[in-house]
């Protein structure tokens, strides 16, 4: 089966046609960045318009790239959700109307069960069950992940997710949007013990996350270490640097936990935030010390990209599923409430 994957949940355009027996045939990604970076965040009505202007001509592109024509392509799957509700809408009415002109099935594919499953591309990929750790810009969750619709979500954010938090101190910091990368590369110029910062609810028991108050705590280190509206590069990377081993010890904290609680071996990370080299040392070096296996993307599917939802979307419409003839776009959906693949 090939199947025509398209996601525009948020600022970046993505299209990839995957083949259930030979895999990405071709893929295509247009980012928003640059439109976005003036503002310091996205705008959605600037992203659902570039969605639209990107969208069709992306995919031209990779069906010449693929040499596949209409009559090749046997499905398509578009993120319906969760996401900005405009950009959601783009690549619902563009994926149905495609599916409707084509004649082949349609299917709205869950934002997050798409990132939940893109180490399944890989060559060495991990096996069911799994914890997953979705880490991105608009959600932090641990995931027990049984098999393909199988999650039970038993840690998430009370407030802000670990790459908005990332976002929000790079503002601080002045840095350029999106945060994460800049601040990341800020932090290995940063000298480490020089500040500590707190790892958010890692003293009590649980699994769930908060990143508002080490926000908050940024804040007031910046505010402290300003004299007359400047503040010296070298504490803006020490603070990076203090701000991130914060993000990824907490991290790191809350998945070993999550290993040990569930009696499982596998860890698998996901979503933007998973392309973070410091990150991923860490899980590896727990992962080594709980005898358990680290799995992730390649860094190009960390991010959104059309690869994860054409993916996805192939195990579900090969399993039977498809859309019936409700438009879907869903910019909040739990994960939880998908229906598991047929065994």
């Amino acid at each position: 089966m090939i199947v025509l994957g398209i996601e525009t949940s948020c600022d970046e355009t993505g299209i990839a046609l995957y083949d259930s027996e030979r895999g990405i045939l071709a893929e295509a990604l247009y980012s928003q960045i640059k439109l976005h970076q003036q503002y310091g965040g996205v705008v959605p009505e600037l992203a659902s318009r570039d969605h639209i202007r990107k969208t069709l001509p992306l995919i031209r592109e990779v069906m010449t790239r693929a040499h596949c024509a209409a009559s090749d392509i046997n499905g398509v799957a578009y993120t319906a959700g969760p996401g900005l509700a405009g950009a959601l809408r783009v690549g619902a009415a563009i994926g149905r109307s495609i599916g409707m002109t084509w004649n082949v099935p349609t299917l709205g594919v869950h934002h997050m069960e798409g990132h939940l499953l893109a180490p399944l591309l890989e060559t060495d990929a991990p096996s069911f069950p799994f914890v997953a750790l979705l880490v991105s810009g608009g959600h932090t969750q641990l995931v027990a992940v049984q098999g393909i619709g199988q999650y039970q979500v038993i840690g998430e954010s009370l407030d802000d997710a670990a790459g908005e938090a990332f976002d929000k101190v790079a503002k601080l910091l002045g840095l350029d949007y999106p945060g994460g990368p800049h601040v990341a590369q800020l932090a290995q110029q940063g000298t480490a013990g020089r500040f500590t910062f707190p790892r958010p609810m890692t003293n009590r028991p649980g699994l769930d996350f908060s990143f508002s108050g080490l926000k908050t705590y940024v804040l007031t280190t910046v505010q402290e270490h300003t004299h007359n509206g400047v503040i010296d590069p070298q504490t803006r990377a020490d603070i990076a640097h203090a701000f991130q081993e914060a993000v990824v010890a907490t991290l790191s904290i809350k998945c070993r936990r999550a290993l040990q609680q569930t009696a499982m071996q596998t860890l698998v990370i996901a979503g933007g935030v998973s392309a973070n080299t410091r990150l991923r040392e860490e899980l590896a070096q727990m992962a080594a010390q709980q005898n358990a296996r680290l799995y992730y993307p390649k860094l190009q599917y960390c991010t959104d990209n059309g690869a994860m939802i054409a993916f996805a979307g192939c195990q579900r419409l090969l399993a039977g599923q498809c859309d019936d003839l409700a438009f879907h776009a869903r910019p909040r959906w739990s994960l939880e409430s998908l229906p598991p693949l047929e065994a």
